[in-house]
Order: structure tokens, then C-alpha cells, then sequence
């Protein structure tokens, strides 16, 4: 794990509430899909919890800039990120995370909650830049349609460069879209859509609660540990 120098390049609006923000390393940051960084805004206090946090990358590490993805908040941190103008410079130290993709990985599902996308994106965007077979399942819930980020980006890779299927779940009310499921990531859903379980490798991102009660899911329609690699993504 190294230290960068990082200077913002551009900024992107997601959804109402989450924002990316790209930066250009000092020097070539190598990590794996599904990986993630550790942004420092206060150098001389490492162990600052409130201004120095991890996100994932949200760009493939194909991409010659680097690119972290958040949902933004009244938070110190938060209000950093959000003042933040193009040219400033940050910390990072990259790269951590053993919850990651490899090639090897010939088919997936993504059982995710709200900004643990970010990951994932990381994911499909290395599986799109490879051009792998990789055939891929996501089941992304969001508690409202007009926070489904990246849905723009999702969308293309399925019909174009990636072997994607996608289902978006809205949890809080009833989508105007017909193509999103109104509900949440269950065991019928699972078993109706997923016909070769056992054969998938499943990657669960979100809040702690969320992944535990997808770990618990999975365990319930019988995957096996093995199968599961989970990240809880905390302190927002």
C-alpha cells in the first residue's frame, strides 16, 4: 500500500445525492476491481475517523484517472469533498480490500444496497475494458428510482459490451418505471431469476445491516461461504 498525490480533474452528479469525483495520481495506483482507498484530509492525524475515510473506486484500473464515488452528507468529510475545486490536490493511500473480482470468475450476481454500486462499477467497467465472457447478475436496491446511480452507465454495458442482466428493486414507494421492481431483494426473487446458483460467485456491498441480511439470504437458498465475498461499507 503506497500514498498518492492526487489533483481532481471532474466532478459528476449521480443522483440528488451522490456525486463522483475523478483525480489523476501522481503515479499509476495498480489495484483490483472491487478494491478501495483510503481518502486523507488530515495528514497530520492519520487516525482522524471524521476527515480521512475509505471509499471504493468506482473506475476500473484501466482508466488513467482514478475516480471514488460518494453519497454526501452534512458530515466534516462530506463538506470536504464538496468544496473541493478542479486542480485541488488530496491524499490517498491505495490500494486495500481482498473482496475483489478475478478473471476466473466466469459467472457472478451482485446482491447490492444503495452506494455499495461503487464496487461494482469498478467491476463491470474491468469486465467491459477486458472484454470478458463473465456473465453477470446485479439486484440493486435503492429506496427511491431517482437514486439508482450509474444507471446511465449500467444500462449501456448491457446492451452493448458486457454480458449483463439487471433488476432494480425501489424499496420506499412504487416506481413509475415498469421496469423496476417495487419490493426488496428476496429468496423468490433469487430463486426465480438465478437458475444455476450454485455455479455464481456472489458479491455483497451496502450498509452493514443490509449485508447481513443478504449473507443470511444466501445462506438460506444454500451458497456456500466459499461463494460469498462481502463488504460493509461503514462510517458515512
Amino acid at each position: 500500500m503506497e500514498t498518492y498525490d492526487a489533483r481532481l480533474v471532474h466532478r459528476i452528479i449521480r443522483t440528488p445525492t451522490i456525486e463522483s469525483f475523478r483525480f489523476l495520481p501522481d503515479k499509476k495506483i495498480d489495484f483490483i476491481p472491487g478494491q478501495f482507498l483510503q481518502v486523507i484530509f488530515d495528514e497530520k492525524n492519520p487516525d482522524n475517523k471524521e476527515l480521512n475515510k475509505y471509499l471504493s473506486f468506482s473506475s476500473g484500473p484501466a482508466r488513467e484517472y482514478i475516480e471514488i464515488t460518494k453519497r454526501l452528507s452534512e458530515s466534516s468529510f462530506s463538506q470536504k469533498l464538496k468544496n473541493l475545486k478542479t486542480s485541488d490536490e488530496i491524499l490517498l493511500k491505495a490500494p486495500q480490500g481482498v473482496c475483489v473480482f478475478k478473471d476466473e470468475y466466469k459467472k457472478i450476481a451482485f446482491l447490492i444496497g444503495g452506494i455499495g454500486i461503487t464496487p461494482v462499477i469498478s467491476i463491470l467497467d474491468y469486465i467491459a475494458d477486458k472484454r470478458l465472457d463473465t456473465q453477470a447478475m446485479l439486484f440493486y436496491s435503492n429506496r427511491k428510482e431517482e437514486e439508482i446511480a450509474f444507471r446511465k452507465e449500467l444500462d449501456d454495458w448491457r446492451s452493448s459490451s458486457v454480458n449483463l442482466k439487471t433488476f432494480y428493486i425501489i424499496t420506499d414507494c412504487k416506481p413509475k418505471d415498469e421496469s423496476c421492481i417495487f419490493g426488496r431483494i428476496n429468496k423468490g426473487l433469487l430463486q426465480n431469476e438465478i437458475k444455476d446458483l450454485a455455479e455464481r460467485m456472489f458479491f455483497i456491498f451496502g450498509p452493514p445491516k443490509m449485508v447481513e441480511a443478504m449473507r443470511d439470504l444466501c445462506e438460506d437458498i444454500g451458497i456456500r461461504q466459499a461463494n460469498m465475498k462481502t463488504e460493509s461499507f461503514i462510517g458515512y
